[in-house]
């Protein structure tokens, strides 16, 4: 992106300062946080190669950003509680109305509307703990629910390309192999598929310190997060299920979910740095690789096991 002339710093200033004083609900939002966003904007939209930019361009630009939805996103993105519940009380019944526009079939379009509240909150972490959320694209710049249909359309398309390479995130479940309840038995626990899979995601000298790190991790867990994976990994539950089993909304499923992932692997990592001395590289090596190989996010991969670890302990204790 172009760098923006410092000449330029008071005249973007006054004009998110303006923008701001004009929101009707700001959500907390600083001016340096909301100039950030807006600068980015900028050096993308504006201040292109070759072409000449005027104060008066810049404050037109910033006069045209929806201020209040900018926010709303920018909220979001900090993790405003009250925030989420607004985008989705205002913009679920535009989310909806897209993915039925494109999918097969209602069941489909509702899938399709989960994976995108999913999407928003940010599935993904980055090298330095930040949730990755496609929100980070919203710019203000056109309105928040056709930026959210075109979002919708957008999965699909990438849904249609997974399938169409016979990675079938959402049906197979990633891992849900090591819960199959045809693999359980009370005296062996997983096996088949469980067993083969351990073996092939951990090498024999790790897996007492995965193993370990794991148990230390579903400890840390609340019984809210452990009841969430089993109904999603192990009964097969679709998000808008588990929803209505804790009375709340199928986006705020959608974030639960993607909380306990990362929640999951931060503790196993840190479990195998503290107490068995693993690098960053070692986790990377017998964990991140591997489930790169398999198609799936590490996050769903430990989920995975944890669950069929879950298993374990609770028919060994008859609870199954």
């Amino acid at each position: 992106m172009a760098e923006i002339p410092a000449k330029f710093d008071r005249t973007i200033d006054e004009s998110v300062a303006n923008l701001l004083a004009k929101c009707a609900d700001s959500r907390g939002c600083s001016p340096d946080e909301i100039r950030g966003r807006i600068t980015r904007s900028l050096s993308k939209y504006l201040f292109l190669d070759g072409q000449t930019v005027e104060h008066a361009d810049v404050i037109k630009f910033i006069e045209e950003i929806r201020g209040d939805e900018l926010c709303l996103v920018l909220a979001c993105e900090r993790g405003d509680e009250k925030a989420w519940e607004d985008i989705v009380r205002d913009f679920d019944a535009t989310v909806r109305s897209a993915a039925r526009k494109i999918a097969a079939n209602p069941e489909n379009a509702d899938d399709l509307a989960s994976s995108i509240w999913a999407e928003l909150y940010g599935l993904r972490v980055d090298k330095d703990g930040v949730r990755r959320s496609k929100l980070a694209y919203y710019s203000g710049r056109g309105s928040l629910g056709g930026w959210l249909r075109a979002v919708t359309a957008q999965l699909a398309v990438d849904q249609h390309r997974k399938d169409s390479k016979l990675v079938q995130v959402e049906e197979d479940r990633d891992l849900e192999v090591l819960a199959e309840r045809a693999s359980i038995t009370a005296e062996n626990g997983p096996v088949s598929h469980a067993a083969t899979g351990e073996e092939m995601l951990i090498q024999k000298d790790s897996s007492d310190a995965v193993t370990a790190a794991l148990r230390t991790a579903i400890d840390a867990l609340d019984d809210e997060s452990r009841l969430i994976l089993m109904l999603y990994y192990f009964d097969d539950r679709k998000l808008k299920d588990i929803a209505a089993a804790f009375g709340y909304h199928e986006a705020t499923a959608s974030r639960r979910l993607a909380k306990t992932h990362g929640d999951l692997r931060k503790r196993v990592e840190a479990a195998l740095k503290r107490e068995h001395g693993w690098t960053d590289g070692d986790i990377k090596r017998n964990l991140a690789d591997v489930a790169a190989k398999m198609g799936v996010d590490m996050e769903k991969m430990l989920a995975g096991l944890a669950v069929a670890m879950m298993l374990q302990v609770w028919l060994a204790q008859g609870v199954l």
